[in-house]
């Protein structure tokens, strides 16, 4: 099969191919997700394609063929998904939701290289040590980022710590050629949505972001918020049964105590209740005086 564009005849057997992929795979699975190339190197897909093979297949593609395609997919919302594509992209194909692939990608960040004007991940801590470089023009780049140097047995070594750039600033052109032949990354980089189909739901970048650690602690909070209530309207569960009977042993303890009902439980409470007020009538009548 060939398909046709303005610019030329007909398209090479394997993006022939690729085009048939991407009529097939959104009827295929529920959920189609979007990544753009702009921040992703071809690095980060070779581990995660292994990684998540059997549950996510993953496509990449230039927009054009892409859009040829879907515009005869026949799937509700796609035209929409379809706007979003630009460049060179990657599609995700899965049964999982958005949010959990959005997770698992981010578990799955992986520490790269820099290149010039790349942001700092974390401090870059340079350690002092011997860098096996021969002296020569790298001598200038040390110095330039204010990593002192001496030459020893021939080779370059790095006399002390240095944090050469910080989190978040950028990263120069030179040394990030300096870093490499450190053999320092500098850079984390996972993959992340930037948009999703699902259901005939698109669904954008910002709101596949979800805190792990929060949802947990908002969670439990719920959870306990509603034994709580449970407890005060006395719905028993078999998370609060216990509470509940405790609560009612309690109760029971109190009005019989306040009725003055002697049992094994209160016989105590409520003899010294009865003492106390005995005392207190003999406190009174010590002190009255006949009309």
């Amino acid at each position: 099969m060939c398909i046709r564009d303005r610019n030329r005849t007909t398209y090479p057997k394997k993006k022939s191919q690729m085009y048939q992929q991407l009529q097939e795979l959104p009827k295929k699975y529920t959920v189609m997700a979007l990544v753009r190339m702009e921040k992703v190197r071809g690095s980060q897909l070779l581990p995660l394609r292994k990684k998540l093979q059997g549950e996510v297949e993953v496509v990449s593609i230039k927009d054009k063929v892409a859009k040829l395609a879907f515009a005869k997919a026949g799937i509700t919302g796609i035209d929409k998904l379809s706007e979003k594509v630009t460049g060179q992209c990657v599609f995700m194909f899965t049964n999982m939701s958005p949010f959990k692939l959005n997770v698992l990608l981010g578990k799955n960040k992986v520490m790269l290289f820099a290149r010039g004007g790349d942001t700092a991940s974390m401090d870059v801590v340079i350690p002092p040590k011997n860098t096996g470089i021969a002296p020569g023009p790298m001598l200038t780049d040390f110095k330039e980022n204010g990593i002192a140097t001496k030459i020893d047995q021939g080779t370059i070594w790095i006399m002390k710590e240095t944090i050469p750039v910080k989190k978040g600033e950028s990263i120069s052109e030179k040394l990030a050629g300096l870093l490499a032949k450190l053999d320092i990354k500098a850079i984390e980089a996972g993959i992340v949505l930037n948009a999703a189909l699902e259901e005939g739901l698109v669904y954008q970048q910002e709101e596949m972001i979800i805190d792990v650690e929060k949802f947990r602690n908002d969670l439990a909070q719920a959870h306990q918020q509603a034994i709580s209530l449970s407890i005060e309207a006395a719905y028993i569960t078999a998370d609060n049964i216990e509470q509940i009977l405790s609560k009612a042993a309690q109760s029971a303890r109190s009005v019989s105590t306040e009725a003055g009902y002697l049992t094994e439980d209160t016989k105590e409470q409520v003899l010294q209740k009865a003492h106390g007020q005995a005392q207190g009538v003999a406190s009174k009548a010590k002190d009255y005086t006949p009309a």
